[in-house]
């Protein structure tokens, strides 16, 4: 007996991709990498727009002062580096936007990085850290990056030591731990400053908590837009991004080196941290919108719809201590 024809399998390369099926690839390609989050002080403030995908974020709380305070002055002291010569800060433009103004940061005499510096600003809002999301906390990471050899090139030993001769500092250790400098106290002070890094007064988050003139025409219709096309799967909740992982390219390639699965990032403040994408490779804002349309989605926008979806990520742009974030100036 002739068994009946199999059915047609359907060309993805013209099929028409609903919200719902983008969502579906979309949580296909990341439910199985989904990992206990990391402890997070920038948690979501309260809404008078429950509903949306989107949360406020409220001030961190609950930190302690004495370690914040000790914290930002690690931070910025380049006694961090091997060679005395690079700070936190080096990367971290808290004066601007918290990440660097080139694609991938390169210093002479170190291996160059693999990767385009995230803002630290929101991190501790992130569920794992990295652009691979290898680091399960602030801790942990802040020690990578002090070792590696493509940023700070130090030893943990010797920084400890050299932070033991400084009279003023061993003071402030005492003050905060009890002790002096060690390795446990040093990480855990520089993570306590990072979760206090965080920027709410966004004006995105003021309408989500009741604001009907925060936002104009175009940047409510960017927010729709965002939402329609499916953005929104991978890129909501209190950091709008950094709470999961995707494949890179589903419907086109992406990325130059090919990299396959990376953490998706935040995109608070998305509109101060040019170039985008974990190598730099989109040098604006409509560059990234348009090929994330490309690869991730399978749309291609309309210069309409970027601009829209541009104005809105605009309104997420938060403040740091009362000052609203900016680009930095290279």
């Amino acid at each position: 007996m002739t068994q009946p024809p199999a059915p047609a399998r359907p060309d993805h390369r013209t099929q028409r991709w609903t919200p719902v099926a983008i969502m579906k690839v979309a949580f296909a390609s990341t439910a199985f990498l989904a990992m206990p989050s990391m402890p997070a002080t920038g948690v979501a403030a309260p809404s008078v727009r429950p509903h949306e995908p989107i949360h406020a974020i409220q001030p961190a709380t609950g930190l302690d002062s004495r370690k914040v305070a000790l914290g930002a002055l690690l931070f910025d002291d380049r006694r961090l580096s091997g060679d005395n010569r690079l700070a936190c800060t080096s990367c971290h433009r808290l004066s601007s936007n918290g990440a660097a103004a080139d694609a991938t940061t390169r210093t002479p005499g170190r291996v160059p990085p693999a990767f385009n510096t995230p803002t630290i600003f929101n991190a501790t809002a992130n569920f794992r850290l990295g652009w691979r999301g290898n680091f399960r906390s602030l801790e942990v990471q802040t020690a990578s990056v002090l070792e590696k050899p493509s940023v700070m090139q130090a030893d943990i030993a010797t920084i400890v030591g050299r932070l033991r001769q400084d009279t003023v500092l061993n003071q402030r250790f005492r003050a905060a731990y009890g002790r002096p400098p060690d390795r446990a106290a040093l990480l855990d002070a520089i993570a306590s400053y990072e979760r206090s890094l965080v920027t709410p007064g966004s004006r995105f988050d003021l309408w989500l908590q009741g604001s009907d003139t925060a936002l104009n025409a175009q940047e409510l219709r960017g927010y729709r837009t965002f939402k329609s096309i499916g953005c929104i799967s991978c890129h909501q909740g209190v950091n709008v991004g950094g709470n999961l992982f995707q494949r890179s390219g589903i419907f086109a390639p992406v990325t130059r080196d090919g990299t396959p699965i990376l953490r998706v990032p935040s995109l608070r403040n998305v509109a101060t941290t040019a170039p985008y994408f974990h190598d730099g490779s989109a040098s604006t804002l409509p560059q990234a919108i348009k090929v994330m349309g490309t690869t991730q989605l399978g749309v291609a926008l309309s210069p309409a719809d970027v601009s829209d979806i541009a104005a809105f990520l605009n309104t997420l742009t938060g403040k740091h201590q009362g000052r609203q974030l900016t680009a930095p100036h290279p």
